[in-house]
């Protein structure tokens, strides 16, 4: 290959970017990114760089020392994917062609409808993002986080953490339930309340009022929450939109094998827009998760450069973790069709507790709430398993 383009300049557009290179990859190395920012670390957008504790510089990903010899074309976004020409059709109106594709786009985060235009109203995805959130949180006041995911619970606890109230709205009657099922969501998710932020769950939102400036969420029921400042927290919507009559299969992002390899010859995809196929299940998953945008790419890379010849492996099992209110939460594995979860080690009503998730008595996910050593062992072990 003279040319490998790789659209997305995140953590997965980087991580291949470096396997290429580390592969003996030595041609031409074009990476495009629709953000002008170099590519940088966004688990600490909610928690860290939100509480001001990190500053922009310690985002980085990429090492003082690190030259991939890439051209970097960032500002501006892909718009197109053209197979017969094997070119990228950019928003600026440049075309750049390649031999192999890296697809590593990304998500973008959802907005709740009719709330364009109106100060004080924040998704968190992006650095931009974080900036604007964090500028306002320093106004102090009520913060309204509608949605208790991930996402939301972070910026809930670092929001807490500066001293502004906060509230938690959450359609579902128990957040994280889809990630870590009803029981252990409900146990997580108790850590606002712990700390006396106000959870409401079960409720949807109808809308939002105030005329410049949010001044209220108005729920379902008929309940207004005042707000001075409401981030939507309701999950992300991959970016894959740009690809359309190119070719490449598309369900619920970028459909690939085990490896990252797509439906279009020389093209891979990585990352929060890419569903692979996970043999353990024999479904298609979006990993949306720092692990695997890290990990995952070398496969890809591999069965790029091999020209898919190569037989795909097994991807490791899908990890994250998150930091809320002081503890740290830790997560292997698929919740999904576990029809039993037992604790381990410790107790859940004082948040220090190991809990595994089993499927007909063998283990499908560990979760862990301040119990790093023994969830590293847990982890360790379980990958092995399923490896």
């Amino acid at each position: 290959m003279r040319t490998v383009a790789v659209v997305g300049a995140s953590l997965a557009g980087l991580s291949a970017a470096r396997s290429l290179r580390k592969r003996g990859y030595d041609g031409r190395l074009v990476v495009i990114g629709d953000e002008p920012h170099r590519p940088y670390d966004r688990p600490p957008l909610s928690k860290e760089f939100l509480a001001g504790t990190l500053g922009e510089a310690d985002l980085a990903l990429e090492r003082d020392d690190e030259d991939l010899q890439a051209e970097w074309v960032l500002g501006t976004r892909a718009t197109g994917l053209d197979r017969a020409e094997r070119a990228i059709r950019l928003a600026d109106g440049r075309e750049i062609r390649a031999d192999g594709v890296v697809i590593a786009t990304g998500a973008a985060a959802r907005t709740l409808p009719g709330t364009e235009g109106l100060a004080g109203v924040h998704v968190l995805r992006t650095l931009d993002d974080a900036r604007a959130l964090r500028d306002d949180l320093a106004r102090g006041g009520r913060l309204v986080v509608i949605g208790g995911g991930f996402i939301g619970a972070e910026v809930a606890s670092t929001a807490y953490a500066l001293g502004v109230d906060v509230t938690v709205v959450e359609a579902a009657p128990t957040p994280l339930a889809g990630p870590l099922g009803e029981t252990m969501g409900g146990v997580v998710s108790a850590l606002h309340t712990d700390h006396g932020v106000r959870l409401l769950c079960g409720v949807g939102v109808k809308g939002l009022s105030g005329e410049r400036r949010v001044d209220a969420v108005l729920l379902a029921d008929g309940r207004s929450i005042p707000a001075d400042t409401v981030v939507v927290g309701v999950g992300a919507r991959p970016c894959v939109e740009w690809l359309e009559g190119s070719g490449v299969a598309l369900d619920n992002g970028v459909k690939c094998g085990a490896d990252g390899r797509t439906s279009l010859a020389g093209v891979v995809a990585v990352g929060d827009c890419a569903n692979w196929y996970d043999p353990h299940t024999g479904t298609h998953r979006r990993v949306e998760h720092w692990t695997g945008a890290l990990e995952r790419p070398d496969a890809a890379v591999a069965t790029l450069l091999a020209y898919g010849a190569t037989q795909p492996g097994v991807p490791r099992p899908p990890y994250f973790w998150s930091d809320q209110y002081g503890v740290k939460i830790q997560f292997v594995g698929h919740a999904a069709g576990a029809d039993s979860v037992t604790v381990e080690e410790g107790a859940t009503d004082e948040r220090s507790f190991l809990a595994v998730y089993r499927r007909a008595g063998t283990p499908v996910a560990v979760l862990g709430m301040n119990q790093p050593r023994l969830f590293t062992r847990w982890r360790k072990q379980f990958t092995t398993a399923r490896s």
